[in-house]
């Protein structure tokens, strides 16, 4: 379809709006590409999926959908045979369970027989809830692994947690020395240490870790701990590896279910898609157009959608039917334009139209 006609017609400001009651970016990028149709069948579909959405609204609110992250490379990874990051498992996790309660809000309080074109989108969602448990089980957030995560991870944090504290005592008996800076203990590149008058530095063995910016405070590891912090390091590195194997068992849980997460994710686009029209539909109180093989429209208190809803005058307009020219006049800003905008917008692709003017600012629609 030539897209200059669509331009006048001031379709693309349409689908602009369309696309902010978008919740998932596919969403909003499936309502921006959204065309008119030439095959008077899919026009019926998609009119029926977005009446069937409306219904839902008033019935059953909106369905529980939030934005999900692009999977694509997370995809890429689980057919390689990777391991994923916490963040990733999380993202892959949430389209898991927002497929269930998607599921969930379809099938459950009413009956939704009538659904019979959203049924399609809303029985392919594949859910694994052992695997969603699994997931936010063991990840907390993209940057914290559950203590019980595993067993071997609750012993090491808990060995981590028993050292940590004895150097913590070791250290505070420094604290009430003189040629302490600040009574604090604290990190300096993963090793604990407790801060020295500079110009005192020599009186206790140790370790110089690092200089404040004004060089009047050294921060020194004393000896008595050395070994104390390299145990610690070697705890956090036994962390480190645990927590990497289990982030990669939990990666291998996605192998089997590649297609089913790749197909989940376009299918929470396509029902947030559905119902973003059905969100517009609401908002401006429309209804769903009958549509026919005839030439010929009848609109019937039909108001241009990017009009104020408080101003726009509604028009009734039959043509083709027992009359295929009609003309329309009136002074400027008299709505001339709009009614020829608005009963462009109602017709399907395939009817030929011929639009006329002249100087006497008469307009004549003709069906051909």
């Amino acid at each position: 379809m030539d897209t200059k006609y669509l331009d006048k017609i001031e379709y693309p400001k349409i689908l602009e709006i369309l696309s902010g009651f978008a919740v998932t970016s596919i969403g909003k990028n499936l309502a921006k590409g959204l065309m008119p149709f030439t095959d008077l069948g899919r026009a019926r579909k998609a009119l029926a999926e977005t009446t069937e959405s409306h219904i839902l609204l008033y019935r059953k609110a909106s369905p529980p959908i939030s934005e999900i992250a692009d999977i694509t490379v997370f995809l890429k990874a689980l057919k390689a045979q990777g391991s994923l990051s916490a963040t990733a498992l999380l993202e892959l996790g949430n389209i898991l369970k927002m497929s269930r309660e998607l599921k969930e809000y379809f099938h459950s309080d009413i009956d939704t027989s009538f659904c019979v074109n959203l049924i399609e989108y809303f029985s392919c969602l594949y859910s694994n809830p052992s695997i969603e448990q699994a997931v936010f089980s063991a990840i907390l957030d993209e940057n914290t692994i559950d203590d019980h995560a595993s067993t071997t991870l609750w012993h090491i944090r808990k060995d981590i947690q028993k050292l940590e504290s004895e150097i913590r005592q070791k250290l505070n008996s420094y604290l009430r020395a003189s040629y302490i800076q600040e009574p604090v203990v604290t990190i300096r590149a993963g090793r604990f240490v407790i801060p020295v008058k500079q110009e005192r530095q020599s009186e206790i063995s140790g370790f110089i870790h690092d200089i404040s910016s004004s060089g009047s405070t050294v921060f020194i590891e004393p000896i008595t701990i050395f070994d104390m912090n390299n145990k610690l390091n070697s705890l956090k590195i036994e962390e480190n590896n645990e927590i990497e194997k289990i982030l990669h068992d939990l990666t291998s849980l996605f192998y089997p279910y590649i297609n089913e997460l790749e197909q989940n994710a376009k299918l929470i686009g396509k029902i947030d898609f559905s119902f973003a029209k059905a969100k517009y539909a609401r908002s401006i109180n429309a209804n769903e157009p009958v549509l026919q093989e005839e030439k010929s429209i009848n609109l019937i208190k039909a108001r241009h959608p990017l009009i104020d809803s408080s101003k726009v005058v509604p028009i009734s307009l039959p043509l083709g039917k027992d009359f295929s020219c009609l003309i329309i006049t009136g002074p400027n800003t008299g709505g001339k334009t709009v009614a020829l905008k608005t009963t462009r917008s109602f017709v399907c692709n395939g009817s030929k139209w011929y639009v006329y003017s002249s100087r006497r600012k008469k307009y004549c629609l003709c069906f051909r």
